[in-house]
């Protein structure tokens, strides 16, 4: 049976879903990277803008530990989420290799906190480690409803132009029976002197 030939779209979501889960990876590890001085500026600068958001609407304020921790869960929400994208355009089954998605994000939050340990000022915690991985599991739960949601509306839209597909099969049948019957009532008038000929021969 020969292969089936890889769409060009394809290739390129392939393309896309894997540098955009190694940018993302590396993201990750780049703010491993930085001394906690660093660490913690960004972290006050973000608690500003977040906490002046939140004062708006009759929230917060948050501390700069809670601005971490969510910081930590949400960049690994985006890991998980292209995690299982990128799967899912590699193969159709995805649900049955899940677990690939489970296992390098947690790979990437045991190294990350690995990272930090060597890291002027920063250290590794394993709650830190539960977090990351809480976040891997919410963006592939996100990642799985947008994917059940694409699949709900192609199957609609597929289903829709089968039943218009059916609906001109049933109308051209319907007219070529019309006519059959019109022709039955109305059969066409053959001249006498060759229907005679006919009889003849």
């Amino acid at each position: 049976m020969p292969n089936e030939r890889t769409s060009p779209w394809v290739i390129v979501f392939r393309i896309f879903f894997t540098i955009a889960v190694a940018l993302c990876i590396g993201y990750i590890f780049g703010n491993s990277l930085q001394i906690a001085t660093e660490s913690s500026a960004r972290s006050q600068a973000a608690m500003v803008h977040i906490n002046a958001i939140l004062g708006r609407i009759g929230l917060g304020p948050l501390s700069e530990h809670t601005i971490r921790k969510l910081a930590h869960f949400a960049e690994y929400c985006m890991e998980g989420l292209l995690l299982t994208l990128c799967l899912r355009v590699y193969t159709r089954r995805f649900v049955r290799h899940i677990s690939w998605p489970l296992l390098l994000g947690l790979l990437t939050a045991v190294t990350d906190e690995t990272i930090q340990r060597y890291v002027a000022g920063r250290s590794s915690q394993v709650t830190d480690v539960w977090i990351d991985f809480a976040g891997v599991v919410a963006g592939m739960l996100v990642s799985l409803i947008l994917l059940l949601i694409v699949r709900g509306i192609t199957s609609f839209y597929a289903i829709k132009r089968e039943n218009r597909r059916l609906r001109q099969e049933r109308d051209e049948l319907r007219r070529r029976q019309q006519m059959h019957h019109r022709q039955a009532a109305h059969p066409t008038h053959i001249p006498r002197k060759t229907q005679e000929r006919e009889e003849l021969q």
